[in-house]
């Protein structure tokens, strides 16, 4: 991949200029409250920092500390981070004990959109835990004039206004969704702006369809990895639970024009945010050129099939798949490989319901049907359809031991879990 071509700093595009590292992290996981939702507000979990809304970092070593002060213990899942394997929940970081508190260090090797959820161990007694978006800044910066990001998240609402927690029967509740923590989100933009939208599902098992009203969508980037840019199709995204989209939209409408940001999730549009073409003085005379792709991170631009370890991953819950709380890292992983091969998984769905699938550790590449070549972009996390089989490939780089989850598209499903190493 090409790198960006007449990338505009910071400092001129009137974004933060960041502190290189080292950087802190300070985490509390305490009990509080979503923000009024369907004229509630249920108690639930927070992770919480100095400042609110999306963490943004530069590449380097984060150090990261986490109070927990939750009635239940809590592991963190760092959804798009490669190669931490100190970070690794259940591997490298065991669970925190109520009033606990561990520390470690995060390699932040590329930029990117990330998330941290605290949604790993489902609790029945628990409450259901709020996410993070983690942004790891580009250096330089993009050539864009705002960067938002949109953390999407859903609920179960019983009646009386509580949540329940995932993994548990969802009867007799209300679908309830947040776009960063609110009922609904406004963006102003002035024509010829260009936008950086950073969509995160941070849904617990749900994937949701979006569609942009009146503008190209051009995708940049994929879970966090640079993708081939590609205009959507009539504006809509697609993303599996945890999965991520960076999109580039250009406020070419007239002012006053009001574009809605539709969400589907398989029962009916939902209106979730609006980007509203203001009447202020145009950001610049014409839209910019299309942008060039982004930099390639250090990623590997072939893979070598032809050597690969190839290995046979089913997701039916029974074979081998274990809840995350009673994993144990002793377990025999589903495969080792020797660092520096590239693995080939077959991972099959012989279910009668769709499965949502992440690899830790890597993002992968989704090979084409006769294993010839490969769809241009990573990703890190894959739905399969019922009966569906789909081949990825990864070079395995970094040493430790990863999971891998899988959990069916329904809220009542279980988080199940499994492993490979990396030698």
């Amino acid at each position: 991949m090409t790198g960006l071509g007449g990338a505009i700093l910071a400092s001129g595009m009137g974004l933060p200029v960041l502190a290189q590292s080292p950087v802190s992290l300070n985490l509390r996981a305490r009990p509080g409250k979503l923000a009024k939702t369907e004229g509630f507000e249920p108690p639930i979990w927070l992770l919480e920092t100095a400042n609110p809304g999306p963490i943004r970092v530069p590449k380097g070593d984060l150090a990261v500390a986490l109070a927990n002060e939750l009635p239940a213990p809590i592991v963190l899942n760092w959804l798009g981070i490669d190669g931490a394997p100190a970070a690794e929940p259940l591997t490298g970081q065991s669970p925190i004990p109520p009033g606990g508190r561990a520390t470690f260090t995060l390699p932040l090797r590329q930029a990117g959109t990330t998330l941290i959820s605290a949604q790993l161990l489902d609790s029945s007694s628990g409450r259901p835990a709020a996410g993070r978006a983690l942004i790891i800044e580009d250096t330089p910066a993009m050539a864009v004039d705002r960067d938002e990001v949109l953390l999407i998240e859903d609920w179960r609402l019983k009646a009386d206004g509580s949540a329940i927690v995932p993994g548990q029967n969802a009867d007799g509740t209300n679908a309830a969704y947040t776009v960063n923590g609110q009922a609904a989100l406004s963006i102003a933009a002035r024509l010829n702006e260009r936008l950086r939208l950073r969509f995160i599902n941070g849904c617990a098992r749900a994937p949701v369809g979006l569609r942009i009203e009146n503008h190209d969508v051009r995708v940049m980037a994929i879970d966090g990895r640079p993708a081939e840019p590609f205009l959507a199709r009539d504006g809509q995204l697609v993303l599996a639970p945890g999965s991520r989209i960076d999109a580039f939209i250009d406020a070419t409408r007239a002012p006053g024009t009001v574009s809605k940001i539709i969400m589907h999730d398989g029962t009916g549009p939902r209106t979730i945010a609006q980007i509203t073409t203001s009447n202020d003085a145009p950001m610049r005379a014409a839209p910019l050129p299309a942008a060039p792709t982004f930099p390639s991170n250090g990623l590997p631009e072939r893979l070598n099939l032809q050597g690969a370890l190839r290995s046979d991953l089913s997701l039916d819950p029974n074979a081998q798949w274990i809840a995350p709380s009673k994993f144990d890292a002793a377990t025999k992983p589903a495969y080792s490989v020797k660092r520096g091969r590239t693995v080939v998984m077959a991972i099959s769905n012989p279910t009668a319901t769709p499965i949502a699938f992440r690899l830790h550790g890597h993002h992968f590449r989704l090979l084409d049907r006769l294993d010839d070549g490969w769809k241009p972009f990573w990703l890190d996390t894959l739905m399969l359809d019922k009966g569906q089989t789909q081949r990825i490939a990864f070079l395995a780089e970094y040493p430790g031991r990863w999971l891998m989850e899988s959990a069916a598209i329904n809220w009542a499903a279980p988080k199940l879990v499994h492993s490979y190493a990396v030698d």
